[in-house]
């Protein structure tokens, strides 16, 4: 059987983007729906959850940056201030 037969085949970093980009959407819902909660005990309840969620999702940066799988680009400090100069005064002209 051919790879065109087996169809994608998901490497374990494919699974992990797959379940942290899960993660970060569910902890954007939780986000909205503490926004919303009714009452404050629903609120604490969905707080906890978000906690959680936070937390998972940190869990899987970290093991998928360990891994070389989601490395950060550094960039030097004169390109932040220009990318800082810049969104502001887009925000000045608005």
């Amino acid at each position: 059987m051919n790879n065109e037969e087996k169809g994608l085949e998901l490497t374990d970093k494919n699974r992990l983007e797959i379940i942290l980009e899960i993660e970060k959407n569910m902890s954007n819902n939780y986000s909205i729906a503490m926004n919303e909660a009714s009452t404050d005990d629903l609120y604490e309840s969905y707080f906890d959850m978000f906690t959680s969620i936070k937390d998972i999702t940190r869990d899987i940066f970290d093991l998928m940056n360990y891994l070389g799988w989601y490395s950060l680009e550094y960039v030097e400090e004169n390109k932040i201030t220009k990318k800082l100069d810049s969104l502001n005064q887009k925000l000045d002209n608005l």
